[in-house]
């Protein structure tokens, strides 16, 4: 496999695969394996802490798909922060994401392998974690569209699983499911166990920390319209089905989880919300159900993360924000160079995960914790900037416009603040020490990024269109202007 400097990203998706990778990319592993704990924190009130979280990624979405549609490109939020807020803040936000997504894969990786342990316990852990990486990582190194296929599939039995679940679980709810005599079922559920509120309005707040980060994903599709046969519509399409998306999938599945069975419920810390809700049903061999599906969703993070880093990889290689040889594809499309470094750093987390877990790995996981709301945050002040560009520049292009703006978009940042600052009361659930070593990247981060741009190390291209190859004068279609940073 050959690589050569121009060739360029293909539009090898397909609009069934950007349609499936937008509706599964909102359904993280993290809805099936972390809502418990939310669930036992808020009670049924952990309804709110989702639908508070949703609104803010409905909101954020909103944006993103204002400045995507006007300019769609692998480097989504983190070019537009370059050309919105200037070259330190793609710098930052995009290496910041690069590194989120590489340690998302070292999570996902060791989730995957225990499960598949626990299948077949003759092939250790460590190797069930290698045979993942290697297979996903021969995947998005083929083509695109064999990323593209493979999520198709991952994403679409994850909409079928939760979407059957939903059914199930409200006709139950409602006494109306045949053969099915499930005795603590019911709406009273809500409310007959020490209130909706049972531990208290502000542990609202407290389950907003513990379930924000199983919605990041959801800007994956805005990262993946580059390379798609019709990158607006895509993107457009992505961008108005976003709340229906998180009303189904997250709010319809929790609600159908509390209300199933009550919130304090033992079988919901033993079993977990979702495998505790299918046994109250009385369905057989549910923990090996909901262990397929998790691993599925495993399956698809891993695929999603990878193909996410090293786009992002890509982009800041095109920038020049990062090595050249990032920006550099093969015949078919793929950014090799970005692809093997991606996965590198994330075997290289597999190996801390199993030699330093509470030391090194836990360090590397609360530090890129807070990184979701950091991205949200610089849509949100890079789409204040970006608004006004655009209108300026080509006004037909902005054909998904943000609510209310600028009102709205400035009460979405101050809420994304108001949910960092409350993380620093939390000691808890590690909250403070997530957003403290998470900062602590970031300024490290941010440091390289000033210092690069005092030096007027290199020139960043400014695309108007989509990334379709590294950036040339020749090219064309790409490169619009070429800024002198410094």
């Amino acid at each position: 496999m050959t690589s050569q400097p121009t060739s360029g990203l293909q539009a090898g998706l397909k609009n069934r695969h950007l349609s499936m990778i937008a509706i599964g990319g909102v359904i993280g592993a993290g809805l099936f394996v972390g809502s418990s704990s939310g669930i036992r924190t808020a009670g049924p009130g952990i309804l709110l802490s989702y639908a508070l979280v949703g609104t803010i990624v409905v909101l954020v979405m909103r944006m993103l798909g204002e400045m995507s549609v006007a300019n769609p490109t692998s480097g989504s939020f983190s070019a537009h922060a370059d050309r919105a807020l200037g070259r330190w803040a793609g710098f930052s936000i995009g290496w910041l994401y690069w590194f989120f997504w590489v340690v998302v894969l070292a999570v996902e990786a060791t989730a995957g392998a225990t499960i598949l342990e626990g299948w077949i316990p003759a092939v250790p852990q460590w190797a069930w974690a290698l045979i993942v990486m290697v297979v996903l990582t021969a995947t998005n190194l083929v083509s695109v569209g064999s990323y593209g296929e493979f999520e198709f599939w991952f994403a679409g039995i994850k909409v079928v699983a939760i979407s059957a679940f939903v059914i199930i679980g409200g006709l139950a709810v409602f006494g109306v499911l045949p053969g099915i005599d499930s005795d603590k079922a019911g709406l009273g559920n809500l409310t007959d166990h020490g209130g909706f509120l049972p531990n208290g309005p502000g542990a609202i707040l407290t389950g907003v920390l513990l379930v924000v980060f199983s919605f990041m994903g959801s800007e994956i599709a805005t990262l993946a319209a580059g390379e798609s046969e019709d990158p607006q519509r895509a993107v457009t399409k992505s961008t108005n089905s976003i709340i229906w998306r998180v009303a189904v999938f997250y709010l319809g599945s929790i609600f159908v989880v509390v209300t199933l069975l009550p919130w304090n419920d033992p079988s919901i810390k033993e079993e977990g919300s979702y495998v505790a809700a299918l046994d109250s049903l009385g369905i057989a061999h549910a923990g090996q159900i909901m262990n397929f599906i998790v691993l599925t969703s495993v399956l698809s993070c891993l695929n999603s993360g990878l193909y996410t880093a090293s786009r992002m990889a890509f982009s800041l290689g095109q920038r020049g924000d990062a090595p050249k040889a990032f920006a550099r594809t093969t015949s078919r499309g793929v950014p090799l160079a970005a692809i093997v470094a991606s996965v590198v750093f994330g075997f290289v987390a597999v190996f801390f995960n199993y030699k330093f877990p509470d030391s090194v790995f836990l360090f590397l996981v609360n530090s890129s914790g807070a990184v979701a709301l950091f991205v949200w945050l610089v849509i949100c002040f890079s789409q204040l900037r970006m608004r006004k560009i655009i209108e300026r520049e080509t006004p037909e292009k902005l054909v998904v416009k943000m609510w209310l703006y600028p009102y709205l978009t400035w009460a979405t940042a101050a809420l994304i603040v108001f949910v960092l600052g409350y993380m620093l009361t939390d000691t808890e659930h590690d909250g403070r020490e997530t957003v403290l070593l998470s900062l602590l990247v970031a300024a490290v981060v941010l440091v390289i990024a000033v210092i690069r741009q005092k030096t007027g190390r290199g020139t960043v291209a400014v695309s108007d269109g989509p990334d379709t190859g590294a950036d040339t004068a020749e090219d064309g279609d790409d490169v619009n202007d070429v800024v002198k940073v410094g």
